[in-house]
């Protein structure tokens, strides 16, 4: 029975057709995600979205716009009664000198081309987004 709802926000971060991912292990499972994460109490959307590049990669940054929030509804794959929410928005890193892995659950960041062929993000909603983004930027 779903009894929960956890509000998720995420950011692409676009520079020269490339987008941001992280690479962390989660509940056992390897995964490739945007930055960002979960929305605590008291905390609006972009405020979260600040506090996660700061906690986690040690960078300011700006926002461009909202660019997806999740239509559909979606059990969480690691907690079966958890309803997810998703928001997705475009940012830029302000200042990318400082950029450094301070989240010891991330075992790399890399930008990946958006140009191709491949989907290789495995959560559902990751999946449209990075389709959403060689709409935009292609």
């Amino acid at each position: 029975m779903i009894d929960k709802i956890n509000i998720r926000v995420y950011a692409c971060a676009v520079k020269d057709k490339k987008v941001l991912t992280l690479f962390e292990e989660y509940a056992g499972e390897p995964l490739m995600k945007f930055p960002g994460g979960g929305l605590e109490f008291g905390e609006g959307v972009i405020e979260c979205l600040h506090r996660e590049f700061d906690e986690e990669l040690n960078v300011k940054i700006e926002i461009v716009e909202h660019f997806y929030t999740q239509e559909e509804f979606l059990v969480s794959r690691f907690r079966d009664n958890e309803q997810l929410l998703t928001i997705y928005y475009i940012v830029n890193i302000v200042n990318e000198e400082d950029f450094l892995i301070l989240d010891p659950c991330i075992e790399k960041a890399e930008w990946i081309d958006i140009d191709t062929s491949d989907n290789l993000f495995p959560l559902p909603i990751d999946k449209i987004v990075f389709d959403k983004l060689k709409e935009k930027f292609l």
